[in-house]
């Protein structure tokens, strides 16, 4: 996601770092650090009690006004995990309904702030806040304003930006507004295929030797592969850590789009 992370890494992690990647990774005296946000969460009960089950410190993002939402995330809470808002924001593609709760752009701010906090108060004990789609709304420097102070307002909410379009604003605008804010690192299951989440997991590794931020979707391979890989990290020298967590770090770098 991309805040820089210090890092300890082991000499075998970094090693391991250059050999994928063709280049030495700097290693400094701090531990490094990932945090998974497992998105899209509410619609159903199975997904959500097993994204709730996998170890270590995974992030929750629930849909607001959906059916299960408010359940799974007292019961996240309960089990210790960090919940955060699945916030439905206006895509590009017109034909793409991001779900009930949205924020268009065609609201005046009365009508946004409305549906804001309805779908805040939709998700009890959220931590912060991350998008849903909203690769057109992200791009608008005055609704994402709204949206910054809003949350700031409402107890200080943290926001990380899915960071689904170059053109997104959003990081900037919550800085300006003195919110703990950044941006992801990696899409864990953009292809779903298991041996690609593979891939982009051993990517977020050697990431995580400078900056580590990922976000994945309750897919049933996703769900199974984190299942055995997480407990893994710590042999690396990486600590799984909630999404706020990351959020201490300083300056972000730009993250490549791979999701929509």
């Amino acid at each position: 996601m991309i805040r820089h992370i210090l890092v300890r890494a082991r000499l075998g992690a970094a090693l391991w770092a250059a050999a994928v990647f063709g280049f030495p990774v700097a290693v400094t005296a701090a531990p490094a650090e990932i945090a998974v946000i497992i998105d899209d969460l509410g619609y159903r009960y199975a997904e959500g009690q097993c994204a709730i089950a996998l170890p270590g410190a995974v992030t929750l993002a629930i849909l607001p006004h959906t059916r299960f939402g408010a359940g799974l995330a007292r019961a996240a809470r309960a089990s210790g995990k960090e919940v955060m808002v699945h916030l439905p924001l206006q895509p590009a593609d017109a034909s793409a309904n991001p779900g009930p709760g949205a924020l268009w752009l065609d609201m005046d701010r009365e009508q946004f702030h409305a549906a804001l906090f309805t779908s805040l108060a939709a998700v009890p004990h959220a931590a912060g806040v991350n998008g849903h789609k909203g690769s057109l709304l992200t791009r608008h420097p005055g609704h994402m304003a709204w949206l910054m102070s809003a949350l700031r307002r409402h107890g200080g909410l943290f926001f990380v930006d899915s960071y689904t379009t170059p053109s997104s604003v959003a990081l900037q605008l919550a800085e300006e507004f003195d919110l703990a804010a950044g941006r992801r690192d990696v899409f864990l299951d953009s292809d779903p295929d298991p041996e690609a989440i593979r891939l982009q997991l051993r990517r977020l590794r050697a990431l995580s030797l400078q900056r580590g931020f990922a976000i994945a979707h309750p897919y049933p391979a996703t769900l199974e592969i984190l299942e055995t890989a997480l407990p893994v990290l710590a042999e690396d020298g990486i600590r799984l850590v909630p999404a706020s967590g990351i959020l201490r770090h300083a300056k972000t770098a730009a993250a490549p789009r791979d999701g929509g």
